[in-house]
C-alpha cells in the first residue's frame, strides 16, 4: 500500500490556503500554525563542494564565484571528474633514468579526459589544472567598474534629496553634506566625490565604446553545405550553456570548469520570525539543529482500505491517523473551516483573553502578515459527501518499543467499535463513510475532506508561561481515495 502514501492522496491545507502532504510542511511552534514553502524565508547557511565536502563561509564562496577550486566538472556529461595516474618514461636528454607518474583528469561515467583536449598532464595529483580563461575578461571588468561608478553617483544624489528638513548640530551637517566621507577620501589619497554628480570622477571613469552594428558578415563556410554533419562532435545546448563565456560548437574545444558549490539553507517564519529548519554547519553531517517538520507534530492521516466508490452510494473507507507527539491528544472530526472566519475567531478569542498592549501586537501582525504570507483561495473542491465520526477518539503517545510488542495494547479505551476499527500503540484505524456525488462520470477522482480537531502540547516556554500549555489545533485534510467505478452512469 506505498503508492497511497503520494502527496496526491492526502493532503493538509497550510495557513496560506495551498494544499500539500505533510512531508512538505512544516509547524512552527511559536505562533502555532502550519508553514509551507511559500510561507517560510529561504536563508543561505553554508557553502559546500558535494564532492570534496569543503565548506567555506558566504563571503568567501562569493569571491571564488561560488565554484571549488580543487575540483572539476566533466564538459562532456558534468559528472565529477577524477584524479588518474600513470607512469611515464624519462624524456630524451633527461639525467633521470626512472620513470615518473603524471595525472591527468578522467570521467567514469563518459570516459572523457583531459587527453583529449590535449591538456598536458600534471606531475602532481593536486596540481594547478589549467582552466581557458574568458577572452572577453577585460571587456567586462571594465563595464562592471564604470556601472559601478555610476551607482556611486546615484546614491550620493539620493541621499543629498533624502535630506528635506534641517536639522541642527554638527553631526547632522556631517551627514547631510558627506563631510566624514569627504575627509576620509582626502587622507587615503583619492579624488573628491561632488555629490552633484556634474564632476563626479570623470577622469576616473573608464572609456566605454559604444556598440555598433555591423553588415558585413562572414559567410558560412563551403564544407558546412557540402559535408555531413557528424552530430557527436558537435556541443548541445546544455554544454555549451554550461560554460557560457565560452560556448564552443565543437566537442573537442570542451575544457573543464570548476564545481559548483552547493549551499545548505534555513528556513525562517515569516510571521514571528523563528527558525523552523536549520541543518548542521558540517557538510557531511545530516542532522538538523532545528527540524520543524509537520509529522514531528501533528497527526498523520493515511488510507489503509475502502470500497468501491460508486455514484450515490455508501462507500466504507478506513484511516489510519498516527500521534507522533509524546503526549496524549484526543482527535474529532468535523466539516472544513474557513480560514477567514477562523483568523475572526482567533483574533476576538485573543482581545478577550490579552491587554491592550498585547492586543497592538496582534494588530501589527494582523496587517503585516497578509503582505508576506499572501492568502490563497482553497485550491481543492470536493465532490463527495462524509460521514464523520461523532465521537472522540483517543490517541495514547507514541513508544517506540510498542511497534515490536506483540502482546496486545495495554490501553483501556472505551471505543465504539463501529468507528475505530483497528488500534495499536499511538496508532488507531477509524472508519467513514462517503457516498460520491450523482453527476460524476466514470473515471473522475473521488475527494472528500474534513477538519482534523486535536490537543497539542506546546513545550517552548514564554514569559508568561513557563509550564507547557495545552492548545486545541484545527487543520483541513484533502483525501482523495481514487476514481469512480462502474456503477456510475453518465
Amino acid at each position: 500500500m506505498s503508492y497511497l502514501l503520494r502527496k496526491d492522496y492526502v493532503q493538509y491545507e497550510c495557513t496560506c490556503g495551498s494544499c500539500m502532504s505533510i512531508a512538505e510542511l512544516y509547524f512552527c511552534r511559536h505562533c502555532l500554525e502550519l508553514r509551507c514553502g511559500y510561507c517560510v524565508c529561504h536563508e543561505v547557511d553554508s557553502h559546500y563542494c558535494s564532492n570534496c565536502m569543503e565548506h567555506l563561509p558566504s563571503a568567501e564562496a562569493r569571491l571564488k564565484k561560488n565554484r571549488c577550486s580543487t575540483c572539476f566538472d566533466c564538459p562532456n556529461c558534468f559528472h565529477p571528474l577524477s584524479v588518474r595516474a600513470t607512469m611515464r618514461s624519462a624524456e630524451e636528454g633527461s639525467t633521470k633514468s626512472t620513470p615518473t607518474k603524471r595525472y591527468y583528469l578522467s570521467c567514469f561515467f563518459c570516459r572523457w579526459t583531459t587527453r583529449d583536449v590535449n591538456i598536458q598532464d600534471q606531475t602532481v595529483a593536486a596540481g594547478n589544472w589549467p582552466v581557458k580563461e574568458n577572452p572577453y575578461a577585460n571587456l567586462l571588468t571594465s563595464y562592471l567598474e564604470y556601472y559601478k561608478m555610476i551607482a556611486m553617483t546615484e546614491r550620493s544624489q539620493k541621499e543629498k534629496k533624502s535630506y528635506g528638513s534641517l536639522r541642527k548640530g554638527y553631526t547632522s551637517l556631517t551627514d547631510k553634506y558627506g563631510l566624514t566621507a569627504m575627509i576620509a577620501r582626502k587622507r587615503a589619497g583619492l579624488p573628491s566625490l561632488q555629490l552633484g554628480g556634474k564632476d563626479f570622477n570623470q577622469t576616473s571613469l573608464p572609456n566605454i565604446a559604444p556598440c555598433t552594428a555591423e553588415e558585413d558578415i562572414e559567410p558560412l563556410p563551403d564544407s558546412f553545405f557540402t559535408q555531413v554533419p557528424d552530430l557527436t562532435k558537435v556541443t548541445t545546448l546544455e554544454q555549451r550553456h554550461a560554460n557560457p563565456m565560452l560556448q564552443t560548437e565543437v566537442t573537442s574545444m570542451l575544457h573543464p570548469q570548476h564545481r559548483h558549490f552547493y549551499i545548505k539553507r534555513s528556513l525562517r517564519c515569516r510571521k514571528c520570525e523563528h527558525n523552523v529548519s536549520k541543518p548542521e554547519y558540517n557538510p557531511g553531517s545530516i542532522k538538523f539543529k532545528i527540524q520543524l517538520a509537520a509529522y514531528y507534530h501533528m497527526p498523520e492521516v493515511k488510507i489503509m482500505t475502502f470500497e468501491p466508490l460508486i455514484c450515490g452510494k455508501h462507500s466504507e473507507i478506513i484511516l489510519k491517523v498516527t500521534n507522533p507527539t509524546q503526549h496524549l491528544t484526543s482527535l474529532q472530526f468535523g466539516d472544513l473551516v474557513d480560514k477567514d472566519e477562523e483568523e475572526k475567531r482567533k483574533a476576538a478569542f485573543t482581545e478577550d483573553q490579552t491587554d491592550e498592549k498585547k492586543v497592538k501586537k496582534f494588530d501589527t501582525l494582523s496587517v503585516v502578515q497578509p503582505f508576506l504570507v499572501p492568502k490563497l483561495k482553497r485550491a481543492i473542491t470536493t465532490n463527495t459527501k462524509v460521514v464523520l465520526p461523532t465521537c472522540s477518539v483517543i490517541l495514547p503517545p507514541r513508544d517506540d518499543a510498542a511497534e515490536y510488542d506483540d502482546t496486545g495494547d495495554t490501553h483501556n479505551f472505551q471505543d465504539d467499535p463501529k468507528i475505530v476499527v483497528w488500534r495499536k500503540g499511538n496508532k488507531a484505524a477509524i472508519k467513514f463513510m462517503v457516498i460520491p456525488n450523482a453527476s460524476l462520470a466514470n473515471g473522475d477522482k473521488v475527494i472528500f475532506g474534513f477538519s482534523l480537531e486535536y490537543g497539542y502540547v506546546n513545550t517552548m516556554p514564554t514569559l508568561e508561561q513557563r509550564q507547557p500549555q495545552r492548545t486545541e489545533m484545527q487543520v483541513n485534510v484533502y483525501i482523495t481515495p481514487g476514481t469512480v467505478s462502474t456503477g456510475c452512469e453518465d
